[in-house]
């Protein structure tokens, strides 16, 4: 009997919604890599988006470069459970793919799929996004994680938390797979631009302009943001604060502002993509990112492409990768206003010559690339086919 091994190898790949343009990013380098190889590869894309998105933009298809079959039209949130189980189910037990890659392990039709996988014994691995920091660590979610993890043993993270974190779930530490976070960059982006348009744009150690990116929701604690900025107009009182972005709490944030003093300094644009949204990235003395829960913080990888230095809570994934105190980051204890406001006292000067820390934002991120997530991936199931564990009969 022929070996398997003389076949061609078929990779399968679930990912959650289409809304994703840095997996959409991530996922086209991984098809032109596959194609390259030889290997058979397929995403399942389960819905379009999910509902807290509806309304954000519109799904680009024309990023989506890879061969893809989306299963449900609309919002993942309205797609009944019993449909999602019917469908991933019959699906994992019909799929031919030497392996498969699970989006996650929060929803009960991915504990379908992955039994059915082990029972077929399928090779299969899970996408994890999480740490051991972004959310609260329950006996009880800890305990049914370390099944999931006994019955799916191989996992793709972004960083060495997310790495860390399944390690001390169960997954053995040869069989924990780190992959680069990506952002989903636009065509036009030119890095050797990067410098001259920072020198020309950016805001000076004068009159320096903090940055905000991402939703306006208690998670991202731009409380705090408001509390160090007030502190910082002291010291610096032509300083700004933009705001891009949109959520349940401008009302409190705005009454905030207004009863710290600040109001006036702060700026607050709503909502911004493509060349608008880039723009503040190289108009901003730094990004500030004081998130309370937050898995990576892909935000800082496009801030640091556009040459912008960034400020980061220790809670966020990307920290020991991309914000450690360094040429172009700086990390906080979360929620210590005091210790926010020292570094954003400090950024200005600290970051004073553009130019430079311009370039060391870009050497920082190089690496950080859709096609080098694609390789890692590449890479990591390769070694995932090539372990002697269970196989298909």
């Amino acid at each position: 009997m022929p070996s398997r091994r003389t076949i061609q190898v078929k990779y399968e790949v679930w990912h959650n919604i289409l809304w994703s343009t840095y997996k959409a990013a991530v996922f086209s380098s991984l098809g032109e890599e596959c194609q390259d190889r030889g290997i058979d590869f397929r995403v399942y894309q389960i819905a379009a988006t999910t509902h807290d998105r509806i309304g954000l933009s519109s799904v680009d298809l024309t990023v989506h470069r890879y061969p893809m079959i989306q299963l449900f039209a609309g919002s993942y949130g309205a797609i009944p459970l019993h449909s999602l189980i019917w469908q991933l189910g019959k699906r994992a037990a019909t799929t031919q793919a030497d392996i498969v890659l699970l989006p996650g392990y929060h929803r009960p039709e991915y504990w379908v799929q992955s039994f059915i996988l082990l029972l077929r014994r399928r090779k299969q691995a899970v996408f994890c996004d999480s740490t051991a920091l972004d959310q609260p660590n329950l006996w009880w979610k800890r305990g049914l994680k370390r099944i999931f993890f006994a019955m799916c043993p191989y996992a793709f993270c972004y960083g060495s938390r997310a790495v860390a974190y399944v390690c001390d779930l169960g997954v053995k530490p040869q069989n924990a797979f780190c992959r680069c976070q990506a952002a989903g960059l636009p065509a036009n982006y030119d890095e050797a631009k990067v410098p001259a348009l920072r020198m020309a744009s950016a805001a000076t150690v004068e009159a320096p302009l903090f940055l905000y990116v991402g939703t306006l929701t208690k998670g991202k604690r731009i409380d705090t943001i408001l509390r160090a900025f007030s502190r910082t107009l002291q010291a610096i009182p032509a300083s700004r604060l933009r705001l891009v972005g949109a959520g349940p709490e401008e009302a409190a944030l705005r009454a905030l502002a207004g009863q710290l003093g600040c109001a006036d300094a702060v700026e607050w644009t709503g909502g911004q993509s493509g060349e608008a949204l880039y723009a503040n990235f190289q108009d901003a003395t730094c990004l500030v990112l004081a998130s309370y829960s937050e898995a990576w913080g892909l935000v800082v990888n496009e801030a640091l492409h556009y040459g912008c230095p960034v400020i980061v809570s220790d809670r966020c994934g990307c920290v020991p990768e991309l914000a450690e105190d360094s040429s172009c980051g700086m990390s906080f204890p979360c929620d210590d206003v005091g210790a926010l406001t020292d570094c954003m006292v400090r950024a200005p000067s600290t970051w004073a010559d553009i130019g430079l820390v311009a370039e060391q934002c870009l050497s920082r991120i190089a690496i950080y690339t859709p096609r080098n997530a694609a390789l890692a991936i590449i890479s990591g199931a390769q070694t995932i086919l090539n372990d002697p564990g269970p196989r298909p009969a």
